[in-house]
């Protein structure tokens, strides 16, 4: 690439069992994106998080740094890189969550809010937001049949993650997110990638 010039970066959010990992997956195959996916099974805290709440703060820490790692790795690379989650929906979200479930106190949360805003200013922000959008009772069924072994979000957070995901999104600015509707149970999006790479091309150029 030119010199200075950047690779692009599109992040894909959304309520856990929406779809994220499938969609960045197939962004990967039908576009060449590069990916940077959530790898709860690599994760040094996760397992131990999961049976021990006092994990929460490391394990935050641990994937918010590992967003910056992906990141930086994409912004200095070739090609467009799409990520299964990303930055911001780590802290907006699940330290949110987190901290609402008691898991982690001010102090500590305090703190991760320092580390994501100093991240963040080190880093320049996703040009594109993919926003899959499905209402709480589809991600709530769609959850109870994926079985993930290390699941940390219980069932009955999907609904305070879908609030705090409406919050933060209707907070940014309308033209760096792209709303998709993941209703329909279409797994491959068949109906709607063909609209979609139309808009990623059309916001990314």
């Amino acid at each position: 690439m030119p010199d200075g010039q950047m690779a692009k970066l599109i992040n894909i959010v959304g309520n856990t069992g929406a779809g994220k990992t499938t969609l960045t997956r197939l962004l990967h195959r039908e576009a060449g994106f590069v990916t940077g996916l959530e790898g709860h099974a690599e994760r040094p805290f996760q397992a131990l998080f999961k049976q021990d709440p006092r994990y929460a703060l490391p394990n935050q820490m641990d994937y918010l740094l590992l967003r910056a790692e992906q990141e930086r790795a994409i912004r200095s690379g070739a090609r467009t890189g799409v990520l299964d989650g990303g930055l911001e929906m780590d802290f907006h979200v699940f330290s949110r969550l987190f901290q609402q479930k008691g898991w982690l106190d001010e102090r500590e949360f305090a703190l991760l809010e320092r580390l994501y805003t100093n991240l963040r200013n080190f880093l320049p922000p996703p040009e594109v937001i993919i926003y899959m959008k499905v209402t709480s009772e589809i991600a709530a069924k769609r959850f109870r049949r994926r079985g993930r072994p290390l699941e940390i979000a219980a069932l009955e957070d999907i609904y305070t993650m879908h609030r705090l995901l409406e919050k933060w999104i209707a907070q940014l600015d309308t033209d760096d997110v792209i709303i998709l509707d993941a209703s329909p149970d279409d797994p491959a999006y068949r109906l709607s990638l063909p609209g979609l790479l139309a808009e990623i091309q059309k916001r990314i150029g």
